[in-house]
């Protein structure tokens, strides 16, 4: 990759560039997904110059051939899909139904209820990741940030020698972070690419993306402001995706619909603001002794499920695994029936 400098940016100088600096932002890369409002305030100046400076940043970014023009034709833009990375879930069955796993450019949601295989899938990630691109994995660092102290070591230990893997060579590569509350979330994110780039991160986890805003944000009264700090949060992510092309996971909570009165009730947490950040959402419930993934929003994606289990592998097939189709290409948001 090309080595630019923050001076490189047509209208940055010495002292804006020494402003940038005492702001954390280090790189052209860390500008170029910096939102104008957090610039505005990180180094003093009005929203348009901050606005300037970013797009400035992207502008060198395209010219160098880094992220994509602004304007790319469909079977361009094709050709760049199908050269994207995809990390393996450790199940053949939930990666057809992700259609070969998990993307890098993107944000795939895992929500369910305690217990449903959400964490045990993140775990199981920690080790296909550092399997050879040829093997289903990235061949690449991963960064895990912990919001709910569910990551445990010993688990991806056992998960990589299960595996054949080289356990310790697996937990070298996996860079943890415990987060204690929302704004040490939202200041871990702030500084995320920089972290990816220290750990050569390609798959980036976040263990429980909601929890912290919900325990501390309660009542009515402190929604409006809890939503506006996620929604910043959330666009920061899908920018980092995008611009330094690594997958991200997410775990979410759930909750009751009390208006339906038919199906499941049960939700994803966070409202519109975690449904729009995901690019890929997939429910997880349990089914006896095995685990149900249900494929609930995506761009492209069949609305189906498919059926995986939990054992000292991680996350894995099921003896008879079988994907039910018979929404395909149903509406947006309709539902499939699973036989338990």
């Amino acid at each position: 990759m090309i080595n630019l400098e923050i001076q490189d940016i047509e209208g940055i100088g010495p002292t804006t560039a020494k402003k940038l600096k005492e702001a954390g932002i280090v790189s052209v890369m860390d500008l170029a997904v910096t939102s104008a409002d957090e610039l505005a305030v990180d180094i003093n100046a009005s929203k348009e110059s901050a606005a300037a400076f970013i797009m400035a940043a992207q502008k060198l970014l395209r010219d160098s051939h880094i992220i994509e023009k602004e304007f790319v034709t469909a079977d361009l833009a094709l050709e760049k899909r199908r050269s994207l990375l995809r990390c393996s879930t450790g199940s053949r069955a939930l990666d057809e139904l992700l259609l070969g796993g998990i993307e890098t450019q993107a944000v795939t949601e895992f929500y369910g209820e305690f217990g449903s295989g959400k964490s045990q899938v993140c775990h199981t990630l920690c080790a296909t990741a550092r399997q050879p691109t040829e093997s289903g994995g990235m061949d690449s660092g991963v960064i895990y940030i912990d919001t709910e102290g569910t990551f445990r070591p010993e688990r991806v230990e056992q998960i990589a020698r299960s595996r054949g893997l080289d356990h310790r060579d697996v937990l070298k590569s996996v860079a943890v972070c415990k987060v204690y509350n929302s704004s040490h979330l939202e200041l871990i994110v702030k500084d995320l690419g920089k972290y990816v780039n220290d750990f050569n991160a390609k798959l980036v986890i976040i263990d429980g993306i909601i929890s912290l805003h919900r325990a501390e944000f309660l009542g009515r009264g402190t929604l409006a402001d809890r939503q506006q700090r996620l929604n910043g949060m959330l666009h920061k992510i899908i920018r980092l995706a995008e611009i330094f092309n690594i997958a991200v996971v997410i775990t979410n909570q759930v909750q009751s619909s009390p208006d339906t009165f038919f199906g499941d009730p049960t939700k994803a947490a966070g409202g519109n603001i975690v449904a729009h950040a995901s690019t890929y959402r997939i429910y997880l419930r349990k089914s006896g002794e095995n685990r149900v993934a249900r494929m609930m929003d995506s761009p492209y994606h069949p609305y189906s499920d498919t059926r995986f289990t939990i054992n000292e592998k991680g996350a894995d097939d099921v003896e008879e695994e079988g994907v039910s189709k018979k929404n395909v290409g149903g509406k947006k948001g309709s539902k499939t029936t699973t036989n338990d």
